[in-house]
């Protein structure tokens, strides 16, 4: 065998100490940390739909009619012909006062008439005979006059001896028992009767709010609810659903200074007599109806540092953006938002705490919004404001 020269030795040793040096070198370089995936978030689609406005305020109930029972002569209660608490008719008799007296004023008063009547007529036929003077007959007719209005007034008395219901109603407890002396113009009244079918209920709403609906409505942001604008619904104090609805009568036309609020009314049918005067409840009114209106559920909107609403919307471009919003009221688990989203927006509601502003997503479905069933009406039931 032939021995390999020296330069050819020289050659070998240089390349393998030139592949030890690269070798080292790529062992010393950092390794390169790999690409993280972007976070996936659930979005919900908002699309809009017509909204009916309502708005809850509380309220009293009233009776319809209120009629204070007191005796137009003076007497003796000889009888009480009613129960307390129970429903009493227009015209039926409450009380009998003693009538004695006044029977004997009647039949006096009748015994005059008969006797000025007779007088009267006894002188037509001598003036015109001349037998008596002009004058004698004038006085003659006159005092047949007024003893007619005195049998009438006795007549009146002793009706009042009767005293009777002027309404019909539900009767409360009274304040005088048999044997006790009552007189006319008493400031004591004997009872009182109410009412109650059909009733009152007085609620009160906010100045503001009122003049916030009218701008709407001027505005053309709001649309009138036809005839059902005078509906009103009620909830009880057990936070049960009254069965009737109601109609809306009037509303004050003032402010009440104290409260910045004005009064509304509303009549209700009370036929079981389940409302009763003084009962506080909650009356739901119908406003207005917003025809594109964008309703956001809950779970997107959350709230920065100073209070006001926000909510995190996906872009086109699959990247996160922050949207300050204005969101006036709830509509069960959703907010009505006026300002700040739009149809077709994209809004974050599962993985927020997971993005920031300006960042890469990849979206699907949520999971934790429940899909409306019902048409696209909805109904607001809360007086929650976010300003």
């Amino acid at each position: 065998m032939t021995r390999p020269s020296s330069r050819a030795t020289a050659v070998i040793l240089s390349l393998a100490c030139a592949l030890l040096l690269s070798a080292c070198e790529q062992s010393n370089e950092p390794a390169k940390p790999k690409q993280q995936p972007a976070p996936k978030v659930g979005v919900v689609t908002l699309s809009s739909e017509t909204y009916t406005l309502t708005t809850e305020l509380p309220g009293r109930t009233a009776a319809y009619r209120i009629a204070e029972v007191r005796p137009q002569v003076n007497g003796i209660i000889q009888k009480r012909l009613f129960k307390e608490g129970s429903d009493v008719k227009a015209g039926q008799q409450l009380y009998q006062i003693d009538p004695d007296l006044y029977e004997a004023n009647l039949k006096s008063a009748r015994a005059s008439f008969l006797a000025a009547r007779s007088l009267a007529d006894r002188y037509k036929t001598l003036v015109a005979e001349r037998a008596v003077s002009r004058q004698q007959y004038d006085d003659a007719n006159a005092n047949r006059l007024q003893a007619e209005a005195a049998l009438e007034r006795a007549k009146i008395e002793q009706r009042y001896t009767r005293v009777l219901a002027p309404i019909s109603g539900r009767i409360g407890r009274s304040s005088a028992s048999e044997g006790a002396l009552v007189s006319s113009g008493q400031a004591q009244e004997l009872a009182i009767i109410q009412q109650l079918d059909p009733i009152y209920v007085d609620v009160t709403q906010s100045a503001n709010d009122l003049l916030r609906l009218r701008r709407e409505l001027a505005s053309g942001q709001l649309e009138k609810a036809g005839d059902n604008a005078a509906q009103v619904s009620l909830k009880l104090q057990d936070n049960s659903s009254y069965p009737h609805a109601g109609t809306l009568e009037f509303s004050e036309v003032s402010v009440d200074a104290g409260t910045g609020s004005v009064t509304l009314r509303a009549v209700f049918p009370n036929p079981d007599g389940v409302l009763l005067p003084g009962m506080f409840v909650h009356a739901s009114l119908v406003s207005g109806v917003q025809k594109k209106a964008i309703l956001a559920p809950q779970q997107g909107i959350t709230r920065n540092a100073k209070g006001e609403p926000t909510a995190m919307v996906v872009t086109e471009d699959n990247t996160v953006a922050l949207r300050n919003i204005k969101a006036e009221r709830t509509a069960g688990d959703r907010w009505l938002v006026t300002e700040g989203l739009q149809e077709g927006d994209q809004i974050i509601t599962e993985g927020l705490q997971f993005i920031r502003p300006g960042a890469s997503v990849e979206t699907y479905p949520a999971g934790n919004i429940k899909t409306p069933t019902q048409s696209s009406e909805a109904t607001e039931n809360a007086t929650n404001q976010a300003q």
